[in-house]
């Protein structure tokens, strides 16, 4: 039997298992909601949980994405070293070819990343 068009398969990680909470603090994701899910309204697909350093957030704001300043009407506190955010995939692809990686939590990144990089490279920047 066919699923309803509207009921979404489990939304899971790179290992295959269910999505561990990339931040709540600050609260991350494309839905607002903690977690690195996505859906057919995130043309971005926000599904890296990665932790945010100064040299990354220096290269993301070169290349138009101005992560570290907070945008109040958008109720966005900017980022700061340290904090975990959920980055859109081929922004991360694209830091990691610029040798600007973040480290990354395995456990809370989509396993849909995996259609952009392969485990071995992102276990390379795994903090878990």
């Amino acid at each position: 039997m066919n699923k309803p068009f509207f009921e979404q398969e489990p939304e899971l990680n790179v290992f295959g298992e269910p999505m561990a909470l990339c931040s709540a603090n600050p609260v991350t994701g494309f839905f607002r909601n903690g977690n690195c899910i996505t859906g057919p309204a995130d043309e971005g697909r926000h599904t890296v949980c990665a932790e945010m350093t100064d040299a990354f957030l220096a290269f993301s704001k070169s290349r138009g994405n101005d992560l570290s300043t907070p945008v109040p009407e958008y109720a966005f506190p900017g980022l700061k070293a340290g904090d975990r955010w959920c980055l859109v995939a081929l922004r991360w692809v694209e830091a990691l070819e610029a040798g600007m990686a973040p480290r990354v939590v395995l456990k809370a990144t989509h396993q849909s990343v995996l259609r952009y990089v392969g485990i071995d490279v992102l276990r390379k920047y795994a903090i878990d």
